[in-house]
């Protein structure tokens, strides 16, 4: 069959003809040749990169790349010690990334699982089990109640099939085949003459012929899609990118003329002049940067799991921090993936229903009584479900529609557990669109409303059977339909005979009442995403369920709608221009295919928006692949799905989403507190030896002793801001822009002016312990321990942006910054006094007044820059107050 034929619209002797095959299946000769033909039921091997090659991408850094093509510079010089330092910077750099890194992305082999083993086939006239591998276009496919349908059918022939589509259509409740044709344009969830790969049976039986296999089915198709998208960079990875760029660059210029200037303007010999420079390269590149906001995001990757978000790869939770637009699935995720009876309409009025999910708990207060109790024996008797209570509670074996009639059943006094069995039973059958059962001597049935109704000659009155009002059914029937609800009617009548059949359900019932069935949202949905909204956030529901009911529970929920839900085949009639201006007008979009959800994803990133897509489905793995931010749902979702997902809700809540949202938030503004912190230090180092270098001085210290400074001093004390608590405030701001830099002007002011005071700090301590009579290494020894106090004292004053830092609460700081300043002062301690370091470092023992001394330094940079604040503060109150 050519691919772009439609077997659902084409009756099933068609489509069994042009499969050159036929009810008694095909003959094992034909069927070997298909599967030459075609290839094994199976979706492609992909290949994934090996661990080297996951190692070697950890060097793709440019401030890496530039580290190491200095150790090996450093290495032809013989300079070996400095060598071996530098690369074990590199090493450890590296290390850390790949241990961090995600696990590689596993949703194709996940797609491949679904594929049913095992599959039940008529071949030549003969029923038999093969594996599912071995399946064929043409093939005669037996599906019962329980099975996975393990190939794309074309139903030939059914008996009460019912199919659980949600994973790949988003329909929340099974859907019951036809053998007959359907509309060549109808979308994949109406395509009701079609059982599709990986869904599940969940009652009744067919037959169907096989249209598809392997990465031709609708699963498969999905795969393709997954492989061709493309996973973007986050926002933070590309900041850090373009600030690595203009570093390096910039570093090189100045080092490009400082070798220069002193091999040529100083006639310093080359490999001296070179070791300069690399000095200079070691002070200016913040080598610990890598591995600080590694472990930063590490941090923040723990402290969601504890709020039940599990992250899969590490850029993703700043991600957070910059999403402006969730796109949600619908069903289990903004709902609880139950049907509940919602509504229970009778002739003497409306009942209210409480209670959740599938509990058989709950008040039911108001309507007809007697009309009610009667509808909970139709409930009870007239259902092949079950419900079943477990240390989760209360779940249904069946027909959530029917678990749904069950618990409204006891709610009403009707025990759910010892139902007796009925004398006689016409199950289901789409022709009559019905299910009745013989009851000790009464008929009860349940179906479509416009059936049911045109059965009945009564209605129960408040006093009684009385002359049925067809107008007022049919409003109310409308009105549960408007309300996005599955309506049901029930009726029954007193019956003498043995056996039911449909000729003496023709007229003679009474209409007991309509009820409306309908997945409820989460409560704790409707108030994250009302948190959402007030965050500058935009939600939109993408779904594969009908307009009326996602624009019930998008109205319910807080959702904007327009005049309708926009649908999929609407989505199909625009260009991408009128893509992008219709998603700025509604929130709600039904009938979607994976197709739509991908395309909603782009257009939105289009008008550059940072994307976040929570989904469970396999419908959804291509948009959740593509989204900056792919949210899966842990419970209740495909494993596809988690893993195309960037992480994963444990508990499906949508509102741990604004948890995590304010858990990104929390680390993008410690990663600037990060930066603030680390590059100041730098830039202090560079421009301490730049001075030196321009005006023939000795280095105020050595490229050995800046290593130590930049990969263990700063990098503990910087790591303790990774555990700042957030602002009270940061759940009240709008999202950042994506393409903002992380380098804002206060932020680039800042490290001028504080780079500027180190630098006055490192030069001046090492000109004044010469002054003092100091050695050379004296001396040095004396400015790196400065630089260091510098640095302690600095980290108390970063914490606070715009707050006096001297309190005594900015003094005791967190448990985090007090561990890491106990920790600096020891490993100086070890730095400064041990032999070992001593001969490595070149560094010596310092008396109490020197180390008194450089503690000074520190404490003058802090009441510096505490005043810098206050002045700061004023001359903003002053330019506000100015006319």
């Amino acid at each position: 069959m050519r691919k772009n034929e439609c077997p659902w619209a084409e009756s099933a002797d068609v489509v069994l003809r042009n499969l050159g095959s036929s009810p008694n299946g095909l003959e094992p000769d034909r069927a070997a040749l298909l599967l030459d033909e075609h290839g094994h039921n199976r979706l492609p091997e992909v290949r994934r990169a090996g661990p080297l090659t996951r190692l070697a991408r950890q060097f793709n850094n440019l401030l890496i790349l530039v580290l190491i093509a200095a150790a090996i510079i450093t290495g032809l010089l013989g300079h070996w010690i400095d060598t071996g330092v530098i690369l074990a910077v590199v090493a450890i750099n590296a290390l850390i990334g790949y241990v961090q890194e995600g696990r590689a992305e596993a949703a194709l082999d996940c797609l491949r699982n679904m594929l049913a083993p095992r599959a039940n086939v008529i071949r030549a006239g003969e029923r038999m089990a093969i594996p599912g591998t071995e399946l064929v276009p043409g093939d005669i496919v037996v599906l019962e109640a329980g099975d996975k349908v393990p190939a794309d059918l074309r139903l030939i022939d059914v008996a009460g099939l019912r199919v659980e589509e949600a994973m790949l259509t988003g329909e929340s409740v099974p859907v019951r085949k036809v053998s007959q044709p359907v509309e060549a344009d109808a979308s994949l969830g109406d395509r009701r003459a079609m059982a599709f790969s990986g869904t599940m049976v969940t009652e009744g039986t067919g037959l169907g012929v096989v249209t598809a296999t392997g990465q031709e089915t609708e699963i498969g198709r999905i795969s393709t899609m997954m492989a061709e998208v493309q996973a973007i960079k986050t926002p933070l990875i590309t900041q850090m990118e373009v600030f690595a760029r203009y570093l390096t660059g910039f570093v090189l210029a100045v080092a490009t003329g400082i070798l220069g200037f002193t091999v040529v303007l100083r006639e310093t010999p080359f490999a001296e002049a070179f070791m300069i420079v690399v000095g200079l390269f070691v002070a200016a590149i913040p080598e610990g940067l890598p591995a600080v906001l590694t472990v930063t995001l590490a941090i923040g990757v723990q402290s969601m799991a504890r709020r039940n978000a599990i992250v899969r790869r590490l850029p993703i939770i700043e991600t957070l921090g910059a999403v402006s637009t969730i796109c949600s699935d619908k069903t289990g995720t903004l709902t609880r993936n139950e049907m509940m009876l919602a509504s229970a309409v009778t002739f003497g009025g409306t009942a209210r229903v409480a209670g959740r999910g599938y509990a058989p708990e709950g008040a039911v207060e108001g309507g007809n009584r007697a009309a009610l109790d009667a509808m909970a024996q139709v409930s009870a008797l007239c259902n092949s479900a079950a419900l079943v209570r477990d240390d989760k509670g209360w779940r249904v074996e069946g027909d959530p529609m029917e678990g749904a009639l069950l618990a409204f059943a006891g709610k009403l006094g009707v025990p759910v557990a010892d139902r007796a069995s009925a004398d006689s039973t016409i199950p289901f059958d789409a022709r009559y669109r019905y299910m009745a059962v013989l009851h000790d001597g009464v008929v009860r049935l349940k179906g479509a409303p416009e059936q049911v109704i045109s059965h009945c000659n009564t209605q129960m009155g408040p006093d009684g059977p009385e002359p049925l009002d067809r107008a007022f059914w049919d409003r109310a029937g409308a009105d549960i339909a408007a309300q996005g609800q599955r309506v049901l009617a029930l009726a029954q009548m007193p019956y003498t005979g043995a056996d039911l059949n449909h000729d003496t359900l023709a007229h003679g019932l009474t209409l007991l009442g309509l009820v409306g069935l309908i997945d409820p949202p989460r409560d704790e949905a409707i108030a994250a995403v009302a948190e959402c909204h007030e965050a500058g956030i935009s939600v939109k529901m993408i779904t594969g369920d009908h307009a009326g009911t996602a624009a019930a529970i998008g109205r319910q929920i807080g959702l904007r709608l327009t005049d309708h839900p926009l649908t999929g085949a609407e989505i199909d009639q625009m260009d991408d221009a009128a893509l992008e201006a219709a998603i700025r007008r509604t929130d709600i979009f039904a009938r979607t295919s994976p197709e739509h959800k991908l395309r909603l994803v782009q257009a939105l990133q289009a008008r550059g928006q940072v994307v976040a897509m929570t989904g469970d489905g396999v419908n959804d793995a291509p948009a959740l692949k593509r989204a900056d931010a792919g949210i899966a749902m842990g419970l209740k979702g495909s494993e596809a799905a988690r893993e195309a997902a960037d992480f994963v809700l444990a508990d499906d809540n949508f509102a741990s989403i604004a948890e995590a949202v304010k858990q990104g938030r929390t680390v993008y503004a410690n990663l600037k507190k990060v930066i603030t912190f680390l590059l100041p230090v730098n830039g202090g180092e560079s421009i301490s030896l730049i001075i030196a270098i321009l005006f023939g001085l000795l280095l105020p210290i050595s490229p050995l002793q800046i290593l130590w400074v930049n990969m263990i001093s700063s990098v503990a004390l910087a790591m303790s801001l990774a555990f700042e608590r957030p602002e009270a405030t940061i759940m009240n701001q709008p999202p950042r822009r994506a393409d903002a830099p992380i380098l804002s002007r206060f932020i680039l002011w800042r490290v001028l002016i504080v780079s500027v005071l180190f630098a006055i700090g490192i030069f001046g301590q090492f000109a004044l312990a010469q002054a003092q009579g100091a050695g050379l290494d004296e001396a040095r020894t004396m400015a790196v321990n400065t630089l260091v106090a510098m640095e302690v004292f600095y980290l108390f004053s970063v914490r606070y942006r715009h707050g006096w830092s001297l309190t005594w609460q900015g003094v005791k700081g967190t448990p985090a910054v007090l561990v890491a300043v106990a920790l600096v002062a020891a490993l100086q301690a070890i730095f400064t006094y041990l032999p070992v370091m001593q001969s490595l470092f070149g560094t010596v023992a310092l008396a109490p007044w020197q180390l008194a001394q450089c503690a000074a330094a520190g404490v003058l940079l802090m009441v510096l820059l505490e005043f810098d604040k206050h002045a700061a503060r004023g001359w903003k109150r002053l330019s506000s107050a100015s006319p």
